[in-house]
């Protein structure tokens, strides 16, 4: 399972991460505190707290995994 920080704080950053992951096959889930959603689910991600930093939880072939860690880079917090 491959894990990240992410920061998702606007609409058109929730709809852009949305959309890319979406493309790919693998499940995606969202972590804040004791929730967890579909990544997948826009409105699940809209009912989480948009002001802090979300994990990102996901299994998939290590290949897949960097094609992906690449494509969210933009939302990944350090």
């Amino acid at each position: 399972m491959t894990t990240v920080k992410v920061k998702l704080d606007s609409i058109e950053k929730i709809k852009e991460f949305n959309r890319i992951v979406c493309k790919f096959e693998c499940d995606f889930d969202l972590e804040q505190g004791r929730y967890y959603i579909d990544a997948k689910s826009m409105l699940g991600i809209l009912s989480l707290d948009l002001s802090a930093v979300l994990q990102l939880h996901f299994t998939t072939s290590e290949d897949e995994a960097a094609s992906i860690l690449d494509a969210i880079k933009d939302f990944i917090e350090e």
